[in-house]
């Protein structure tokens, strides 16, 4: 008796059931279904499967194995050791895979380890002929995906034109799942907002104007903080101007398509920003952006270059050597070494950079540092646009709206000084309900109290003159220090110049030289 048992049990094969369900709307079983036809064929044909090998992939592709972390988890366990298991149970062989290059691969991965692929709704003969039809099978199965894959497509840009939505509204809106339209979500709206009118108005780069609303407590949708290229993807995006994109990236590279094969079509929702700011801010981004190959602080032979422009024709001024090798340079206009500008604005390097330092010296020894808010109404291709302006006239003129700036400022952070204070008594509730213990509930509050300082402080400062007269002077003092001190590299005080120093403006004519300042808020 105990020998016909030990028989029977040698007989018995290992398995485990792969089950996946696509991310397309394919007429396929769903996981449970699979799952249920999988273990009443292992029942009817001896085979027995533990839980714990009963693989399930849901709402994903089968074209690309190593985006399958379920079937890669499968395969290994299959090559290793252990061998815990003979078979892999399918549905379909379109289960396994829909790619037939990858299909023969990995099957013949598994034949090697003494593993086979079994299709239940698809038996196979043995022989020859059984795998020419299992070939025949794979190839369809990869003739359906692709197939499937242009209807989709097809389909989603017949949607696009029509002005759908391909996928979830940006920050600023929510979507109406019974109109299927997206609405204004105000507070967020304002934000976005706040981002336009700082780009184009304020002349703020992605990266300062992230930093700034970092500062003001507001995070992403995923709760993180914001980056340059989030910044970037808002200013660039037309749904604010109520608009759809699509077909902009390639969902497996991430690269950036051709802007021939975008689709832009009008969408029922409301815009946020105008027309004409968003096109304003296109323009500006296009002006802003470096150019590929352009000269960075990385590659300069002095820290002044790429900063200091020819009062004629707008040109930055080169700098080369003198040719003895005594570290000398002259600076002279670009333009004019190609001939394209007529005056010649010549100047040894030395004498360029006492000038910078006393224009720096007339603003630091000043103690009436002149301050005004005028509206800007040029665009962004003068010198003296977007920018908090200090020549060595010892005049400082902030071009921008930035009463109107402020004044948006402060709404903001009292907007986030009443939402610690809402979040405050969510947190005192739930300690009364239990839900947090007394140390929590202590940490939660420390936690409030270091947010509610930072934007007390902030405020102060929007509201105190005094208070950013004296940070500005702070913040150009620390750059005259590593612009003055030659023991600094290159590159180190290039970058602290750029980061008070929009532009210098040289006039050999009259042989005057003009700091622009610009101080970011």
């Amino acid at each position: 008796m105990a020998e016909n048992m030990e028989t029977q049990r040698s007989e018995t094969k290992t398995a485990c059931a792969y089950i996946r369900v696509s991310t397309d709307k394919q007429d396929e079983l769903s996981p449970d279904a699979q799952k249920r036809l999988l273990l009443e064929y292992a029942k009817r044909n001896s085979i027995f499967i533990q839980n714990e090998f009963i693989f399930i992939e849901n709402a994903i592709s089968g074209k690309k194995a190593d985006k399958r972390p379920t079937f890669m988890k499968m395969i290994g366990l299959a090559k290793s050791k252990e061998h815990p298991f003979d078979i892999i149970l399918v549905w379909k062989f379109s289960r396994f895979a829909r790619n037939q290059e990858e299909s023969i691969v990995y099957k013949s991965l598994l034949k090697k380890n003494n593993v086979d692929v079994v299709s239940i709704s698809e038996p196979l003969i043995d022989g020859p002929f059984g795998s020419l039809i299992e070939r025949i099978i794979e190839w369809m199965d990869e003739y359906y995906s692709i197939r499937l894959s242009g209807e989709v497509i097809r389909g989603m840009t017949e949607k696009a034109l029509r002005g759908g939505y391909q996928s979830p509204p940006p920050l600023g809106y929510r979507m109406n799942k019974e109109l299927k339209i997206a609405y204004i979500m105000d507070e967020e709206a304002q934000l976005v907002r706040k981002i336009y009118n700082e780009y184009a108005y304020n002349g703020k780069s992605f990266l300062e104007i992230a930093r700034q609303i970092n500062i003001l407590g507001y995070k992403t949708r995923r709760g993180k903080a914001f980056e340059q290229r989030t910044i970037r993807y808002i200013l660039e995006n037309p749904f604010y101007i109520g608009k759809v994109r699509w077909n902009r990236q390639n969902h497996t590279t991430h690269a950036i398509k051709n802007k021939s094969e975008w689709i832009i079509a009008d969408a029922p929702h409301e815009k946020i920003i105008d027309d004409a700011l968003f096109n304003l801010v296109q323009e500006q981004i296009k002006g802003r952006t470096r150019p590929y190959k352009s000269r960075s602080t990385s590659s300069i032979n002095h820290w002044l270059v790429g900063i200091v422009r020819c009062s004629t024709c707008g040109h930055t001024l080169l700098a080369c050597t003198n040719g003895k090798h005594d570290g000398t340079f002259y600076f002279q206009c670009g333009a004019y070494n190609k001939g394209s500008c007529n005056e010649s604005h010549a100047i040894k390097s030395t004498k360029l950079e006492e000038s910078v330092f006393e224009a720096f010296e007339k603003v630091l020894n000043t103690d009436d540092l002149k301050y005004k808010i005028r509206q800007n109404n040029n665009n962004n291709n003068n010198n003296n646009n977007n920018n908090n302006n200090c020549n060595n006239d010892n005049n400082c003129n902030n071009d921008n709206n930035g009463s109107n700036d402020a004044s948006h400022n402060l709404i903001l952070l009292n907007h986030q000084l009443k939402k610690l204070s809402d979040k405050e008594l969510r947190i005192k509730q739930v300690y009364r309900d239990g839900i947090d213990t007394l140390e929590e509930y202590k940490e939660n509050k420390k936690l409030l109290q270091v947010e509610r300082t930072q934007l007390i402080e902030q405020i102060d400062k929007t509201t105190n003159t005094a208070a950013y007269k004296e940070e500005v002077f702070s913040e150009i003092h620390n750059v005259y220090d590593i612009i003055k001190d030659e023991k600094y590299d290159i590159r180190t005080r290039g970058n602290a110049l750029r980061s008070v120093v929009r532009n210098i403006v040289y006039d050999k004519v009259n042989d005057t030289l003009t700091v622009y300042f610009y101080i970011a808020q």
